[in-house]
């Protein structure tokens, strides 16, 4: 059998080296993987060192989309997907997460009858101001297989009107790439399998000890450190937002070292939306570090060593709970309700003030537990089991 799996920005190319992995140690003589890269990022920085340093297969098909608005990069994306499907004429197509990739993966398969696995269901912010909440949701109800990490995902998806362990694959018997005659999206199938990041994390992390010297080079050794990641929009692009979350970076620089890799859209706005002072001062804080984008390794071995999280990143949030930190969501919501729930996150939006109590909450609270709530880190190997007894079926 054929997939096509689509990846377009960094947090999906992570994800797919796990199914990837998955293919050539169990399936590689029954799955063929095709991988498009949409080019949704294109910084080097940003995408390419990810294939080299995870040892994913270089992309099959690269788009090349790159920087637009939301309307403009999805219809190219999807426009460049469609035909990608009706030339390789694959049995699946494989999305994962919410991006304008997902969105445009999700739209060119459904409208040809090519079946969907969608990696990461049923995930729900509740806040349809956010371009990747409607993203998820249209990518759910296009999907014929829908694997979601959490039991929150999955409760998401039957009050949604999904059929969890009920559905009906037959569909999939008549569904061979775009030819198919039937929408196979009428019989989804749902199932609960565990985080897909979670097995990467356990494979990476004692990799990651050997691959990469971040934390000697930054001369963090057994200094604890707190690791800050900020790129969402709602923060990024107003001014008041920024300007609040940097006077909690300063603040917290005064009790603790502060490792901020800047991603390249972060860099350019706080230029615009900074004042002059506000700039100076971070510049010259010798307790903050800002550095060029981390490699997921490093950013692997940043998490691992840091004392505390603090980021509007829902994937960072999660991979903070990986490795049993305390964590500060610089968002007013998130899709990882459980990290909440156990009291291992903060939702502390940009507010200031809210960042520093969620801080003085965590500093002296050295008992905390992290139960196992993102399965066993063999997702990828269930994942694969189910597409290729979907495509029995």
């Amino acid at each position: 059998m054929k997939i096509v799996t689509i990846v377009g920005a960094r947090p999906q190319i992570i994800k797919a080296a796990a199914l990837s992995r998955a293919i050539k140690s169990h399936r590689d003589r029954q799955i063929e993987e095709i991988i498009v890269h949409t080019g949704q990022h294109y910084d080097e920085n940003m995408s390419q060192v990810f294939f080299d340093e995870l040892g994913i297969p270089r992309p099959d098909y690269n788009l090349h989309v790159g920087s637009a608005s939301h309307g403009v990069q999805t219809a190219r994306m999807t426009e460049g997907i469609e035909a990608i499907l009706i030339k390789e004429q694959p049995d699946f197509i494989v999305l994962y997460g919410d991006t304008n990739s997902t969105l445009a993966g999700a739209i060119a398969a459904a409208k040809i009858h090519v079946p969907i696995v969608h990696i990461e269901a049923g995930l729900r912010s509740f806040n349809k101001a956010m371009p990747e909440e409607i993203n998820r949701i249209v990518c759910d109800h296009c999907s014929t297989l829908l694997f979601t990490p959490t039991l929150a995902g999955l409760e998401n998806l039957k009050r949604e009107g999904f059929q969890v362990d009920e559905g009906d694959t037959s569909a999939l018997r008549q569904a061979q790439g775009p030819t198919a005659t039937i929408p196979t999206i009428n019989n989804p199938k749902v199932y609960h399998c565990g985080d897909i990041m979670y097995d990467n994390s356990l494979h990476f992390s004692s990799i990651a000890e050997t691959k990469t010297d971040i934390i000697n080079r930054l001369g963090l050794g057994e200094k604890p450190f707190i690791l800050a990641t900020i790129h969402r929009d709602i923060n990024t692009d107003h001014k008041e937002r920024l300007s609040a979350i940097f006077e909690a970076i300063i603040r917290l620089s005064e009790e603790m070292r502060v490792v901020l890799p800047l991603h390249p859209r972060t860099a350019k706005l706080l230029k615009t939306n900074l004042d002059e002072q506000q700039q100076s001062r971070i510049s010259n804080e010798a307790n903050i570090s800002i550095i060029p984008p981390a490699s997921f390794l490093e950013m692997t071995a940043l998490e691992r060593h840091a004392r505390l999280v603090v980021t509007d990143s829902g994937g960072v949030q999660k991979e903070a709970y990986f490795f049993k930190k305390p964590c500060i969501i610089l968002r007013p919501e998130t899709e990882w309700v459980e990290i909440v729930n156990t009291g291992n996150a903060i939702l502390a939006d940009a507010d200031e003030s809210r960042i520093w109590q969620a801080w003085q909450q965590f500093k002296g609270n050295t008992t905390a537990t992290f139960p196992e709530i993102f399965g066993d880190g063999h997702a990828a190997e269930f994942i694969l089991e189910k597409i290729i007894s979907g495509k029995m079926q």
